[in-house]
C-alpha cells in the first residue's frame, strides 16, 4: 500500500549530503543513545540513530526530513556495521522517508478499521486540497502517503502528520486540520470528537459503572 519513493538523482544527493555529520547538539544526543546499549550491540540503536539523522535533515531543509543514502551510510559507519544492515531497517519502517517530503508528511491509515470508519473520506479531503498520494505539493508544504495500521483503531479513521496523530476524522475535520497547518497554526492533536479525550466510548463509560464506589466481598461466593 505504501507508495514507491521518488528518489532524487544520486549525484545531486551525494553533492548535497556526502559530508553529513552530526551537529554538536546531535552528537551529544548520539553519545547518550549509544551509551544505552552494551558493547558489541551497537546495531541495536539503528532506529534511534536513523530517527535522529532524519530529524537533522528535516531541520536543515525545513521539512519533516528524509534519509539520503549518504546519511544512511554515515549512520552505518557510526555504528560500525555494514550499510545494508542499516538500509534494511530504513526500508522496513514507514516512519523513515527514503525521498524528500514536505514540511508536513500526511500519512493516512487505509487499513480495514480506518477504511470501515471513513478513511476514503479523509483521502478525498486530502485530494480536494491538492494532495496527491506519493507526491509533494508544489509549494513544498504537504506530502501525502497511505500507510498500514498505526494502532489507533479505536479512534479511526486517523492520520499521522509528522509526530502528531489526528483521530476520529471525517471529511470536514480533515480539511480543517490541513487548512490550519497551511496557515502556520497548530491544530488540536489526538481525537477530534468533541467531549472525547482519549479512546473512551463516545458518550461516556458504559462498562462496570454499577461497581464504582461499591465495596463487594466475593470471598464467600468464590469459597475463599
Amino acid at each position: 500500500m505504501a507508495d514507491a519513493p521518488n528518489i532524487p538523482d544520486e549525484a545531486e544527493v551525494r553533492a548535497r549530503w556526502g559530508n553529513f555529520a552530526w551537529t554538536d547538539e546531535n552528537q551529544r544526543k548520539a553519545n547518550e543513545i549509544l551509551a544505552r546499549y552494551p558493547k558489541g550491540r551497537e546495531q541495536s540503536c539503528s532506529i534511534p540513530f536513523l530517527d535522529l539523522a532524519q530529524r537533522q535533515v528535516g531541520a536543515e531543509t525545513q521539512t519533516q526530513g528524509w534519509l539520503p543514502v549518504p546519511v544512511i551510510e554515515f549512520v552505518a559507519r557510526q555504528l560500525g556495521v555494514a550499510y545494508m544492515r542499516i538500509y534494511e531497517v530504513a526500508t522496513f519502517y514507514t516512519m523513515f522517508n527514503l525521498a524528500p517530503v514536505g514540511r508536513y508528511h500526511v500519512q493516512v491509515c487505509g487499513t480495514t478499521p480506518c477504511m470501515l470508519r471513513g478513511s476514503d473520506d479523509v483521502l478525498a479531503a486530502c485530494k480536494n486540497k491538492g494532495l496527491i498520494k506519493g507526491k509533494t505539493t508544489p509549494d513544498g508544504l504537504f506530502t501525502l502517503t497511505e500507510v498500514e495500521c498505526m494502532g489507533n483503531c479505536a479512534s479511526a479513521p486517523m492520520v499521522q502528520i509528522n509526530d502528531d496523530n489526528f483521530e476520529d476524522l471525517d471529511y470536514d475535520r480533515t480539511v480543517t486540520i490541513l487548512e490550519a497547518l497551511a496557515r502556520g497554526e497548530s491544530p488540536k492533536t489526538g481525537t477530534q470528537e468533541p467531549g472525547r479525550h482519549t479512546v473512551e466510548p463516545i458518550g461516556g463509560p458504559t462498562t462496570l459503572t454499577a461497581m464504582v464506589g461499591e465495596n463487594h466481598d466475593y470471598r464467600g461466593e468464590w469459597g475463599a
